[in-house]
């Protein structure tokens, strides 16, 4: 896997990005932070305190919070 998509069952944005990434073939592992210990934190290190997702954390480390499917595929051709 390239990345790791840190999200929640409820989040609509969620939903939407791991839909559109679908369509596209993009794969990944999804992790949902409200079920998995101590992945909640992670998220809220990315993203200065906050529990924002969805949270995606790349191969390299680097990470985006809440980005289109176009920044994600633009993001892994970077790699």
């Amino acid at each position: 896997m390239s990345f790791v998509m840190y999200s929640t069952s409820w989040c609509g944005y969620c939903k939407r990005l791991k839909s559109q990434l679908g369509e596209l073939g993009v794969t990944f592992e999804e992790i949902n932070i409200e079920e998995v210990p101590g992945t909640a934190e992670i998220v809220e290190k990315v993203n200065g305190g906050n529990r924002t997702v969805p949270t995606l954390v790349f191969a390299d480390g680097s990470a985006m919070t809440n980005p289109s499917a176009k920044e994600v595929v633009a993001k892994l051709a970077a790699l």
